[in-house]
């Protein structure tokens, strides 16, 4: 063996001895390794609050918002045409003008000369109506005279062309102009005749002419009575457009009046929740539309910035929303109550966007928990969660669980359960973020009163 083979072959030997040294090193220390004393550590109780389950009867109050309206809102338009000559003092936005003052005027000369004119024409064929019905009534006289003179002159020619004929007294002359005179009497009373057959109709025509006349005279008085725009009722300008020597056309609004004798105000409801907590009238819809039923008016309260609060009475459902499925109710306020609030002194106004409370039937047998108690998640089912302190069978102590509840209604502060829970379970009402399933609880337990 060479020396190069038994270098390699002693520094081989020497790598395997330290080796198992090491090994055989480490063994006797774990064998030598005493174990570490166990401590008994006591199982944490979380501090939580809770409240026993007790049912009751709930009168159910409806929020919602919405801003204040007037009821009625007109816009002014003239109904001639025209340049304004005058206009209201207070007309400008935010004036108050009674009933029956005039808001602006138009030019009314061409509307007057017209008005008198067709008074002339009136005039003039009222007089010749009156002249042909007294015509007609001489003529009519006249006839009898015709009538008498036609027969002497009948009777007159029919004697002379005897005599003639006969006796061969008189001439042929005569006979001729008897005869001539009987004719011209014949004439006259034929032309008179036909001249009083024809009065009923000229008189008929004139009466016609009378009526057309007339009705263009109504026409002109009343377009004169329109230069003159007057306030329908106690009005509010909310919107103004003319001045004096503005020219106006007809139908173009310049004017819009609000009556604040009413306001009313829209407030939109979950169709779900209005259909069921709403008071409806008992008697069916004497209506034959295919629409919501009469709504009871109930005394509603409305509240603006925490600083006035005025009563108010539901009206009636306005309108359904179905893509967002909300119903609009309407609450009315006559301007008495708006300008006498319950409490604070400022007046109700259009514009202001007001909190309503409107009080619906009854929720039975719910309990009412504090709103931060209640899971925020719904199930497929529409139930949510609650967590519930329940006595362990085990030791004996109270320990956290969950129960599935069903929402009745909800308020700013409180949800109220209609189905879940059991009378005299206890609610957790501390806010717990992912707690450990069956977790030991020490509890502190208020009731309905202390958590309000």
């Amino acid at each position: 063996m060479s020396k190069n083979s038994v270098t390699i072959v002693l520094r081989a030997v020497i790598s395997i001895a330290i080796l198992v040294g090491g090994v055989g090193t480490m063994v006797a220390l774990v064998k030598s390794r005493k174990p570490a004393p166990q401590i008994d550590t006591p199982e944490r109780a979380l501090r939580v609050d809770v409240i026993a389950v007790s049912f009751k009867d709930v009168p159910v109050e409806i929020t919602g918002l919405g801003e204040v309206r007037s009821r009625d809102v007109v816009q002014i338009a003239p109904e001639v045409p025209g340049r304004i000559v005058s206009v209201h003092p207070d007309l400008e936005i935010g004036g108050l003008i009674p009933a029956g003052e005039v808001l602006f005027e138009i030019d009314p000369r061409d509307f007057q000369a017209r008005y008198d004119q067709s008074n002339a024409s009136v005039s003039q064929l009222e007089n010749t109506i009156a002249r042909l019905k007294k015509q007609y009534s001489i003529d009519q006289g006249r006839l009898t005279t015709y009538e008498s003179t036609r027969k002497l002159a009948k009777a007159e020619y029919d004697r002379v062309k005897r005599l003639y004929e006969k006796d061969k007294v008189g001439t042929q002359s005569q006979v001729g102009n008897s005869e001539m005179a009987y004719n011209s009497a014949n004439d006259a009373l034929a032309q008179l005749s036909q001249s009083v057959d024809l009065f009923p109709i000229r008189i008929n025509e004139a009466e016609d002419s009378l009526a057309s006349s007339e009705a263009q005279a109504s026409l002109s008085k009343t377009n004169l009575e329109r230069t003159k725009i007057s306030v329908p009722f106690d009005s509010r300008v909310k919107t103004v457009s003319l001045e004096r020597g503005q020219y106006v056309s007809p139908g173009m609004p310049v004017v819009t009046l609000a009556n604040d004798s009413i306001l009313e105000i829209s407030v939109s409801l979950p169709s779900e929740q209005a259909s069921k907590w709403l008071k409806f009238e008992k008697s069916p819809n004497p209506s034959k539309n295919a629409w919501f039923g009469n709504l009871t008016r109930v005394p509603v309260q409305i509240s603006w910035s925490d600083t006035a609060v005025w009563e108010g009475s539901l009206s009636r459902i306005e309108t359904f929303d179905q893509d967002n499925r909300t119903i609009n109710v309407v609450i009315r306020i006559p301007a008495p109550k708006a300008l006498n609030p319950i409490s604070g002194t400022q007046s109700l106004v259009e514009g202001m966007f007001c909190k309503v409370t409107i009080p619906g039937k009854i929720a039975r047998n719910v309990v009412e928990l504090p709103s931060e108690s209640v899971g925020f998640e719904i199930d497929k089912d529409g139930y949510k969660t609650v967590y519930v302190a329940v006595e362990s069978p085990d030791d004996g102590q109270l320990r956290l669980t969950t129960k599935k509840v069903r929402e009745s209604h909800i308020t700013e502060d409180s949800i109220f359960v209609s189905e879940g829970l059991l009378e005299g379970d206890l609610v957790v009402l501390t806010r717990l973020i992912n707690p450990l399933p069956n977790s030991l609880l020490n509890t502190t337990q208020y009731d309905s009163a202390e958590t309000d």
